[in-house]
């Protein structure tokens, strides 16, 4: 039997939050075409939706796809994989579109390195990524960041199980050698040329319960009209409002973040 009430709703207001809510469940942003064939919806009609939306503020166009937008409100007591995907995108987007340089996000998962999530700049594109994070967090400055925030078990245990291969003339191959730098690592990590001949890499940390993770730049070196000072102040920043809204993910209900 159909539920009288239903003759009351608005068609155009379910589909909307129908999208939203696919966004809202997605690790990774998602394209208007993928949500038409979700939903099948037309995609006229998917994109007249999406459109209203990212108006409105609801939704967030990326080049790769849509994520939540800055007004959606997040209510539930843990947040969904697009909750959380759409506040480190706007984190990197910030960073992005204020240095102009491509910004990441990586983070310790199960005793391995994860890069969650890329924002390309449009000056400085990301670096190729010829060698996973897994094999060579010993060359990047998110990889050390990472790892100059383990525990001195962890970070000796990691280190002890990755090969340090050579990807460079400057990167460190010695044990001993990288977890003295590490020791001596505390707010920032940099790599020069350590991954790629002709690249700098700077990172910063991100500090929450449950979340050991790291966020990076990475810059032609030879771009000398940029201070890493400064810029590291900016990614500081932002880190530390990411970080307050990653821990809170992780609090139980009734709990604060410190």
């Amino acid at each position: 039997m159909t539920d009288p009430n239903e003759q009351t709703l608005i068609a155009s207001i379910r589909r909307a939050i129908l999208l939203v809510d696919i966004v809202a469940n997605s690790a990774r942003p998602t394209p208007a075409k993928a949500l038409a064939r979700q939903t099948g919806l037309s995609l006229g009609t998917t994109y007249n939706i999406v459109r209203t939306l990212i108006h409105e503020g609801y939704l967030r166009n990326e080049p790769d796809g849509l994520v939540l937008g800055a007004r959606f409100p997040s209510l539930r007591e843990t947040d969904d994989d697009g909750v959380r995907l759409a506040r480190i995108r706007n984190c990197l987007r910030d960073i992005t579109d204020g240095i102009g340089t491509t910004a990441y996000f990586s983070q310790f998962i199960d005793g391995e390195m994860h890069i969650v999530d890329i924002v390309d700049g449009r000056a400085h594109p990301r670096i190729d990524l010829w060698v996973g994070i897994d094999s060579s967090a010993h060359a990047t400055a998110l990889g050390k960041q990472i790892l100059a925030e383990l525990p001195m078990d962890d970070r000796f245990d990691y280190v002890s199980r990755h090969p340090l291969a050579e990807l460079t003339p400057n990167t460190i191959r010695d044990r001993r050698t990288l977890l003295d730098q590490l020791g001596r690592t505390f707010g920032s990590a940099i790599d020069r040329e350590e991954y790629a001949i002709g690249v700098t890499c700077v990172a910063v940390p991100v500090r929450a319960p449950g979340v050991v993770g790291s966020l990076a730049i990475s810059i032609p070196s030879s771009a000398q009209q940029i201070g890493l000072e400064t810029v590291v102040g900016r990614m500081r920043s932002s880190a530390a409002k990411l970080s307050l809204q990653l821990g809170a993910e992780n609090l139980a209900p009734g709990e604060t973040a410190s």
